[in-house]
């Protein structure tokens, strides 16, 4: 990188403008320069009818004053003795690079989004001056940019981040015990953000609520399980595959569109299908009673619950899917049923009931997918059996090669018939396997199909298959609150702080859906992730520029947008802004480089 310089005339005036460019190789040898930096405007003496001058905050006085800017190789002019600085521009100096373009954005959509008023009236400063607003907003954008603990943040990431000059903020906003401390003092606030979201959900994007998906995971924890009884921290069915890890259950509720309504915190031994009649009534509490239809995954609702929203006054609405014991029962009947065009490649059947409505679904890509699966699983497992057939193996060493087999094959499993190992004369075990052709008969027909329960019972066919393929939204949140907000694992001991991450995280995926909102009429292929990385890209330096009285000379910059983020912003209807005022650093002061 190197300074370089550029004259224009405008009003019969010379202009001298500084950049700070780099030259970049572009094939074959050849290089071109590109923009870095743009410092700005330094005085011309051959011209004394005008000077230009910038606002500079000077550290010793701690106010602002206006200061004009002269190279070191010119005399400085009468006109300008009380405000005018020489400025050594050959010992320029860069400090500092620090992430600032993902930090803006998360910050413009955590201001979009209105949370900063929200907090700013939950969370007022200390009396110390702790800026409590500030902490959590950084708790949050860190969530949402780079997540990882709260250790790293205060140790690695702030420091490596903006966040400090865009909060207008320093070091010691950060302070270990202050961002637990701001932990202890959010949850108490929940319910009521998830009320203010909801109008800001319907203010921003247009949302609607009148149906609404709900379904449960699991996260687990990096801690002793050694808990009172009443700690939500509990084994219990894991969907991360940790069995040997305490965990928390977590129920959610969003739009088909993906905006989050409201969440839960529930034992980590929660059976799901529990949780729904407190929901239930939990929404209708804080919202009031309304029509809505609830999508569901099959183990949810129980018959007590279904038969409670059947009788409800309005009544709640719910398609659901069912075990495949339920289809079993119906077959006979859906055979003499028609099937139905719902879309291409997708086939239904209709069976009314008694205040219910069955709908048997029939794709043709799900078939083909499971039907791939089903095939390599019983292929793997017969080339495995027949390896095992082969060996000679004790009683009690095939039964345990057998148990992983079954394991790691489990759905092929199920279509074989085995005969137990019988010892030999010989101290050896052998066994015999064949195929259960009618298993694997049933097996196929039911492929690519799902049996759905519904009370919708005018709607079309077409109308509810659509509702149903909306719960991939679910899935999707929660995909994206495990993997890329890292929620998982937890390394908190306290139970209220457990809560406190897991809220955090809910406010990052807010923002997360927020730019996913702004982004799916633009460029529906075009993640949040991917543009927060794009946005990554862009830093800040500190510039230093030595002065001739012993002064240095700050500019803090943030690099030139390049030709992707220019394209963004204006896409997205954003603009950056300003970059912030010089410092000037008093004589003879050491400056911490760090």
């Amino acid at each position: 990188m190197f300074l370089k310089c550029h004259s224009r005339v405008k009003d019969g005036k010379e202009h001298r403008y500084w950049n700070i460019v780099e030259n970049r190789r572009c094939g074959r040898g050849k290089f071109v320069q590109r923009q870095v930096l743009y410092l700005g405007e330094i005085n011309n003496t051959q011209r004394e009818s005008w000077c230009r001058t910038i606002e500079v905050f000077d550290e010793k006085r701690e106010r602002t004053m206006p200061l004009a800017l002269f190279p070191a190789d010119r005399q400085l002019p009468n006109f300008a003795a009380g405000f005018g600085v020489q400025v050594r521009l050959k010992e320029m100096e860069l400090h500092r690079p620090r992430q600032w373009g993902a930090c803006w954005l998360a910050c413009y959509l955590y201001e979009q989004l209105g949370l900063d008023e929200f907090w700013a009236e939950r969370l007022p400063d200390s009396r110390e001056g702790t800026c409590w607003g500030h902490i959590l907003q950084t708790l949050v954008c860190y969530r949402l940019i780079d997540p990882g603990s709260e250790w790293r943040l205060q140790r690695q990431w702030f420091e490596q981040s903006a966040m400090a000059d865009l909060l207008d903020e320093d070091y010691s906003l950060v302070e270990k015990n202050s961002l637990y401390r701001c932990l202890d003092k959010v949850l108490q606030h929940k319910e009521q953000l998830f009320g203010y979201l909801r109008q800001r959900w319907q203010d921003l994007f247009g949302a609607r609520f009148e149906v609404l998906l709900y379904d449960l995971t699991s996260t687990y924890f990096e801690s002793d399980p050694v808990f009172e009884e009443t700690d939500k921290r509990q084994f219990g069915y894991s969907r991360d595959k940790r069995s040997d890890c305490v965990q928390v259950v977590i129920a959610l509720i969003i739009t088909p569109e993906g905006f989050p309504l409201a969440y839960e915190v529930l034992p980590g031994n929660t059976s799901d299908k529990t949780t729904l009649g407190a929901f239930l009534s939990k929404i209708e509490e804080q919202y009031g009673k309304a029509e809505r239809v609830w999508l569901m995954d099959r183990g949810i609702p129980t018959e007590e619950v279904l038969s409670e929203m059947r009788s409800s006054d309005p009544p709640i609405y719910y398609l659901v899917g069912t075990p495949k014991g339920r289809l079993s029962k119906l077959e006979a009947d859906l055979l003499e049923r028609p099937w139905q065009s719902v879309r291409p490649g997708v086939e239904v059947k209709v069976l009314p009931q008694e205040e219910e409505l069955y709908l048997l679904a029939q794709s043709q890509d799900r078939l083909n997918k499971e039907r791939a699966m089903r095939r390599r699983q019983l292929k793997a497992l017969w080339k495995r059996l027949g390896q095992l057939q082969k060996m000679k193996l004790k009683a009690r060493e095939l039964l345990l090669k057998l148990g992983e087999a079954k394991g790691r094959y489990r759905a092929a499993w199920r279509l074989v018939d085995f005969q137990l190992p019988e010892a030999t004369t010989d101290g050896m075990a052998t066994f015999s396997f064949a195929l259960n052709r009618q298993k694997l008969r049933q097996a196929r027909r039911r492929e690519g199909r799902y049996l759905l329960r519904t009370n919708l019972c005018g709607r079309e066919p077409a109308e509810l298959w659509q509702f149903y393929i909306q719960l991939v939204e679910i899935e999707a949140a929660f995909k994206n609150l495990k993997d890329d907000l890292a929620l998982r694992p937890i390394f908190h001991q306290l139970e209220h702080r457990i809560e406190a991450h897991i809220f955090v995280a809910f406010m990052a995926y807010c923002l997360h859906v927020t730019l996913r909102a702004r982004l799916r009429p633009l460029a529906p292929g075009l993640t949040p992730r991917a543009v927060l990385d794009k946005f990554a890209t862009i830093q800040m330096l500190d510039v230093h520029f030595p002065t001739t009285d012993g002064r240095t000379l700050i500019l803090s910059r943030y690099t030139y947008p390049e030709t992707d983020h220019r394209l963004l912003l204006e896409q997205l209807n954003l603009t950056l802004p300003a970059q912030p005022p010089p410092r000037i650093s008093c004589r003879g002061k050491l400056l911490n480089h760090d």
